[in-house]
């Protein structure tokens, strides 16, 4: 039988289940665990700012490679970072969060610690995260290692969500066995029966219905429904919109494609034709106040066929452990072609409009960025778009075939953008570069880990946003509280250079500027390009507008018991 220490046990697990790099923030509780780590040269050290910016970039990265690990040391490092572990717990992202914790020696000898609250009770970390995780499990005892260790991380891939493992500061290196060459993810469980039933359910009611409608949501991703619900689509000839969150998730110059579907801020024709239809099938879909702008979208639950991770919900009937992937393979072979819902998307979208014919000297509006951006994307780019009216710009943007789209809609944390450009550009490079648009509210947050792409090599290009403000929250309930102090966030950049960073960055204002600056960021090799833009702080989409109106009605509700 061959030895490894605790912390190099781990990291053959990590590497084991395809994770190239790992995030962390050292911390005394924490350093032993990252010396083990450092000894497998086959896993990359990136180094973050703080806690919180390191969340964020662990859930960037599993967007990216689908699974992700970040370290940090115990409680001035793990409390900052649960709020980014709790929007990737939202989010449906494996992230595999490690704490360094206490030696097993303080508690029973009565010993108070630094870090900590200052009594001598140390598992209130382990019970928060509990919260916010699938997993969380503490390592306190030497023999128990490779069980847990393997228990958090079969968790953490099979319900596609975050694990916490805490490991004792004076455990990562003592000795245990090895780690063995297994697969560590369990199946989804599935009940055939109740699989067919729902199979034949719902292709009664689809073939049927006289317009049927597929519209796909953001857990068609994490449990690797794509492209069984391309199939479908396919074999069915219907109409096919997605939910904002969802974007990308299907080609968007598919000839089935008809657009976003949010509620009353839909693409052009795509809410008249989903809401018209007489069934539709939302497959992975989330239906919260955002993504339904404020529950006005106008969803009969008697004509929906609700298809979750691991549940179909049809009118009357529900039926549980139904893998989603499953479920849309085999309704694919039973439904009737019927392009019905398509032909009459046809006859209502409107025609497509020119390109904004606009003079270099004009000042810069968000409709003329949203088209630049547009129209630079390539299929091996990504855009990120940071909470607020990055969200309908982004959303309105037609992606080229295989470009990709990143959005936080469930948690909505601003600030999250920057973090997750990071972890998204050290997960594909080589594959795609990463297009951010942030705004500077979003910005101010988690500035510092532009330093951290630098200091990588990383090259996405940020467009920052400079409206002076939190416009998001303008629209949704304005006060003095949404301005801020404003930054020359492209001197930033010279900052964080220092003497060997290769960031470039400029400041423009209008489109001539803009056309330029996107030119040179696109060439900009060796490091991040930042643009920022100068914009007016009431210049936004019509979608926000509205959007937030409508969202802004159901916070302001009055109660209804008193």
């Amino acid at each position: 039988m061959t030895t490894t220490t605790v912390g190099s046990y781990l990291a053959t697990r990590l590497e084991q289940i395809g994770i190239r790099h790992y995030f962390a923030v050292p911390g005394d509780y924490n350093l032993v665990l990252l010396d083990q780590l450092l000894k497998n040269e086959r896993l990359g050290f990136v180094g973050c700012c703080n806690e919180l910016n390191l969340g964020y970039a662990c859930d960037g990265y599993a967007r990216a490679q689908g699974v992700a690990a970040g370290f940090v040391t115990f409680s001035v490092g793990g409390l900052s970072a649960i709020n980014a572990i709790a929007g990737a717990y939202a989010e449906d992202l494996p992230i595999i969060f490690v704490s360094g914790g206490p030696n097993t020696n303080a508690w029973p000898e009565n010993r108070p610690l630094h870090h900590t609250l200052g009594e001598v009770r140390y598992r209130y970390q382990l019970d928060m995260f509990k919260q916010v995780t699938a997993c969380a499990v503490s390592i306190e005892h030497i023999d128990d290692a490779p069980e847990l260790i393997d228990r958090a991380i079969n968790e953490c891939l099979r319900r596609r969500k975050p694990v916490y493992l805490e490991i004792a500061c004076n455990l990562a290196g003592e000795l245990i066995p090895s780690a063995p060459n297994q697969k560590l993810t369990a199946p989804v469980p599935c009940d055939e029966a109740a699989l067919d039933a729902a199979v034949e359910h719902a292709a009664a009611m689809l073939n049927t219905a006289v317009k049927p409608v597929l519209v796909g949501g953001v857990k068609l991703r994490p449990w690797d429904a794509d492209q069984e619900f391309k199939r479908l689509a396919e074999t069915s000839g219907y109409a096919v919109a997605m939910m904002p969150n969802a974007k990308s998730y299907f080609d968007e110059n598919h000839p089935q494609y008809i657009g976003t579907y949010w509620g009353p801020v839909s693409s052009p024709a795509c809410g008249e034709v989903v809401e018209s239809s007489d069934a539709y099938l939302f497959a992975g879909p989330t239906f919260t106040d955002y993504t339904t702008t404020g529950y006005s979208a106008l969803i009969n639950k008697d004509k929906l066929i609700q298809a979750n991770a691991e549940r179909v919900k049809l009118p009357g009937r529900t039926y549980n452990n139904v893998p989603l992937p499953l479920f849309l393979d085999k309704l694919a072979d039973k439904l009737k072609p019927n392009p019905t819902s398509l032909d009459a998307w046809k006859r209502l979208r409107p025609e497509p409009s020119c390109r904004p014919q606009v003079g270099a000297d004009t000042p810069l509006l968000t409709r003329y960025v949203t088209d630049r951006i547009e129209h630079m994307l390539t299929p091996d780019m990504t855009l990120l778009a940071e909470t607020g009216d990055s969200w309908f710009n982004g959303v309105k943007t037609k992606l080229p075939s295989g470009a990709g789209f990143e959005i936080q809609m469930q948690y909505g944390s601003i600030g999250w953008s920057v973090g997750a450009t990071l972890g998204y550009a050290m997960a594909m490079q080589g594959e795609k570069r990463v297009i951010s648009m942030i705004g500077d509210g979003s910005f101010q947050l988690t500035a510092q880990e532009v330093s951290t792409i630098i200091r990588y090599g990383l090259n996405p290009i940020i467009f920052l946003i400079n409206n002076r403000g939190y416009t998001i929250e303008v629209e949704i309930h304005d006060g003095p509280y949404n301005n801020i102090k404003n930054w020359d966030y492209a001197g930033l950049v010279d900052v964080f250079n220092a003497e060997d960073g290769k960031g470039w960055s400029t400041r423009v204002a209008t489109v001539g500027e803009l056309d330029a600056a996107i030119e040179k960021a696109l060439a900009h090799e060796g490091g991040p390009s930042l643009i920022e833009l100068t914009i007016d702080r009431d210049d936004c989409s019509k979608e926000l507008l509205e959007w937030g109106t409508r969202v802004a009605a159901v916070n302001s509700a009055p109660p209804k018991w008193q």
